[in-house]
């Protein structure tokens, strides 16, 4: 099946007459109906629907960074998460922690998550979700949960399936229309019957996430670098917008951080240069691997990212064509490691042809292209050239070697016959792959391949729409005629490109005073 959701037409419960009311048994706590809409999904479609209900909390609260899971179970329901329902019976129990995106404003919560049956019958399928916030005596609720002792999900069979949401509010809650409850009640029943009606169109995301670095190092990475920097909102020097800047550079340096402690070695070094504590946080990446020859930031315009790992303790470079105001605001320790550069790939050769020597280049660097226009399509083939440990182009204005990009006059390099290359790439979009940025990309990693590294793509949690990844880490050989293949091809690739003449510098832009 497939075409547009239906409508989502919700009505509220109050004033109705009740359909189907949920009831403990005993009496012992009142349920109170908030809302309904039609389910236009089938029954053995609600337990899909609602799991993705669990495991994604942060879909329906910016507050909430993620779940994690404590116990899956089938057996064994605790008595105090899993209230007697009449008609029904416990058939799954989860145990999950809701995590803040700001633990120094908001608190954790675990939560149970039980799933019940109809008692007729020996289908297990669910028909109803219920959660129940955990809170010690006298404890209180975090901000983003609402204010009830219980919240049910219902599928009603009917003559028109319905979806309902029923709650135990605490007391003196309010529950009309313009009550906070209500509205809560109202996003997560939306939510609902989207998730119902993706699982019946066996909806598939476009857009993968963490597929090279998992999701909850890099949440948690994040929220202690984004602690440790986000002061350079307040000092940042340059006219465009601090709030993305700062903390995009902050999201790559985390995703770098950890490409690095899982690409170079598992164990820490046993001995360090720096403390792995500091006055306000444990830092343990500073004894986490490295790329053995540090890194290159090539274009890296006002030098953010360079000073956020330099300021963590890694060893590295950043060049641009001119200096911005921000790098003399930044400490020595960073202003030592931006230099001023125009980097002309058909000139890194020799008289003999060999390669000539650069101070920056060199075996073992990891390079990293974040936006670097002219210079995003010889990452690759400079890294092959060079001996590096990797690189992450994260590629924005699309160019080939010496002229811009266009999809008529370049065609890909040559890619393994089946669809499966390109569908590992996580393009996105709706999936056709014609724009020419999706071509673009799909050029990339076909170079790449060519210039022998197996291919790697992310779509990185940063504030971008240019948010595609590349990365190499490993090559497709390291040695034998695979090796010399591969490096035969970057040469032929720099020979053409100089043969041809037309890969011209960038000169330096801005006014003299920011040189």
């Amino acid at each position: 099946m497939s075409g547009p959701r239906p409508r989502f037409s919700p009505t509220p419960c109050q004033g109705k007459a009740p359909v189907g009311e949920l009831k403990t048994v005993g009496g012992t706590q009142r349920w109170t109906p908030m809302l309904q809409c039609p389910a236009d999904v089938p029954p053995e479609i609600f337990g899909l629907a609602v799991s993705q209900l669990i495991h994604h909390p942060e879909y329906n609260s910016t507050l909430i960074l993620r779940s994690e899971t404590l116990v899956d179970a089938t057996t064994n329901f605790p008595p105090e998460g899993c209230p007697s329902l009449e008609g029904l019976r416990p058939v799954r129990h989860i145990r999950r922690r809701l995590l803040a995106r700001r633990p120094g404003r908001d608190a954790g919560l675990e939560q149970y998550c039980m799933l019940y049956a109809p008692d007729e019958g020996d289908d297990d399928r669910p028909t109803v979700l219920l959660l129940t916030p955990i809170v010690d005596p006298g404890g209180a609720l975090p901000y983003y949960h609402p204010a009830v002792h219980h919240l049910a999900f219902r599928y009603i069979p009917a003559e028109v399936p319905l979806l309902q949401i029923e709650a135990v509010p605490l007391p003196s809650t309010p529950t009309d229309l313009d009550s906070r409850l209500y509205r809560t009640c109202l996003a997560l029943l939306d939510t609902l019957h989207r998730y119902g009606w993706g699982a019946l169109t066996n909806y598939k995301k476009r857009v993968q996430h963490d597929c090279v670095v998992g999701r909850g190092a890099y949440q948690d990475l994040y929220l202690l670098m984004r602690e440790r920097h986000k002061h350079l909102v307040d000092t940042w020097q340059e006219v465009t917008d601090p709030l993305k800047h700062v903390f995009e550079d902050i999201g790559i340096a985390t995703f770098l951080m950890l490409l690095w402690k899982e690409s170079y070695g598992s164990q820490y070094s046993e001995t360090s240069d720096h403390d792995n504590t500091d006055d306000i946080n444990p830092v343990p990446w500073r004894n986490w691997p490295q790329p053995p020859g540090g890194f290159l930031d090539l274009g890296c315009g006002n030098g953010l990212l360079t000073h956020i790992l330099t300021a963590e303790g890694y060893d590295g470079h950043g060049i641009d064509v001119r200096a911005r105001t921000s790098w003399t605001h930044y400490p020595e320790t960073t202003r030592s490691r931006l230099h001023t550069e125009s980097l002309d790939p058909t000139a890194l050769t020799g008289e003999g042809g060999d390669l000539a020597a650069h101070p920056y280049l060199r075996q073992g660097v990891f390079i990293i292209a974040n936006h670097a226009d002219e210079l995003t399509p010889w990452t690759p083939v400079l890294a092959t050239l060079f001996a590096a440990s990797g690189y992450l182009s994260i590629p924005c204005c699309a160019w080939t070697f010496d002229e811009k990009y266009e999809r008529s006059r370049v065609s890909d390099y040559p890619t393994p016959d089946d669809d499966s290359f390109v569908d590992g790439l996580n393009l996105g979009g709706e999936g056709s792959n014609a724009s020419s940025y999706s071509r673009y990309r799909i050029w990339l990693a076909s170079l790449s391949l060519h210039c022998g590294w197996k291919v790697e793509c992310e779509n990185l949690r940063i504030p971008s729409t240019r948010n595609w990844a590349l990365v190499g880490r490993n090559r497709i050989t390291e040695n034998g005629e695979e090796a010399g293949l591969a490096r035969e091809r970057a040469e032929e690739i720099l020979r053409k490109v100089r043969e041809r003449g037309l890969f011209k510098t960038r000169i330096p832009e801005g006014k003299s005073k920011d040189h």
